[in-house]
């Protein structure tokens, strides 16, 4: 079902997946060693995974997994045709409350900085390492939404059998380019996860060592999204776009009413 707005309900999970996945980032080394692929540096900084990283873990696997299950489209997200788009959607939801730490963050280190001229060592670090996923983890939800960049002169014209193969070639296009980065990066992106490469700043936060895997893990799951949205778009009627968006105006128009209507009888 459908619905028009947002609840305090729909962030938990995320949330609770942001808070388990920033313990399991920063302490992720203890697993490395458990799993016996440490480097002495990383022996002699960490120690092994314990307790209490296993109920960080155990919080994500949940918090993931009930994600995902309770993922829902608001208006102007569309319909969820499939399985895959409430991965996408779950990881959409959990970037939108990213904007938000991320913002709070440099709202933290301006007022330290400005007001009380005790600037922090860690606030531009983090700053950069949250962009990062953040804008890793939108390229996956604009995939979902079908809201990346599209030249429609051309695909417009086309019969729908012929859009249906436009689609496939940028498709295929796509799942080359996943495949060409992982084989290109593979080697490189692993040797910094295990070595848990850092920035080598006062803060020190280990950026390379996660973004690196995390560009290939996005890209994998970009491709099976592009993959998804072909084959749930096949039968469709043709698509034809101006250059206002009709249906997205009207989306706009009746959630503004809904909302309003909702305002009223509160």
């Amino acid at each position: 079902m459908l619905k028009t707005y947002g609840t305090p309900r729909d962030i938990l999970w995320p949330s609770l997946f942001i808070v388990c996945m920033g313990w399991l980032v920063w302490y992720f080394p203890r697993f490395i060693i458990l799993a016996g692929l440490a480097n002495d540096n990383l022996r002699s900084a960490y120690l092994t995974a314990g307790i209490v990283d296993f109920l960080f873990l155990g919080g994500m696997i949940v918090s993931l997994i009930m994600g995902i299950r309770a993922a829902h489209t608001t208006a102007g997200e569309g319909q969820i045709e499939n399985g895959f788009d409430k991965v996408s959607l779950f990881l959409g939801r959990v970037t939108m409350l990213l904007v938000v730490v991320l913002v709070s963050v440099m709202f933290y280190e301006v007022l330290v900085r400005y007001v009380f001229e005790a600037p922090t060592l860690w606030a531009n670090e983090l700053s950069l390492w949250m962009a990062g996923f953040i804008f890793l983890l939108s390229g996956l939800y604009a995939m979902q939404q079908r809201s990346h960049i599209r030249i429609y002169l051309l695909y417009d014209t086309f019969p729908r059998w012929l859009q249906n193969l436009s689609d496939v070639v940028s498709t295929g296009l796509i799942l080359v380019f996943a495949g060409a980065m992982i084989w290109g990066g593979w080697g490189e992106a692993k040797a910094k996860f295990l070595r848990w490469e850092t920035f080598g700043t006062a803060f020190d936060p280990p950026i390379p060592g996660t973004l690196k895997p995390m560009i290939l893990l996005i890209i994998v799951l970009v491709a099976i999204q592009a993959v998804v949205n072909l084959i749930a778009d096949w039968n469709k009627a043709p698509e034809h776009h101006g250059v206002v968006d009709e249906t997205e105006v009207e989306d706009m128009i009746q959630s503004a009413r809904e909302q309003h209507e909702q305002g009223r009888h509160d």
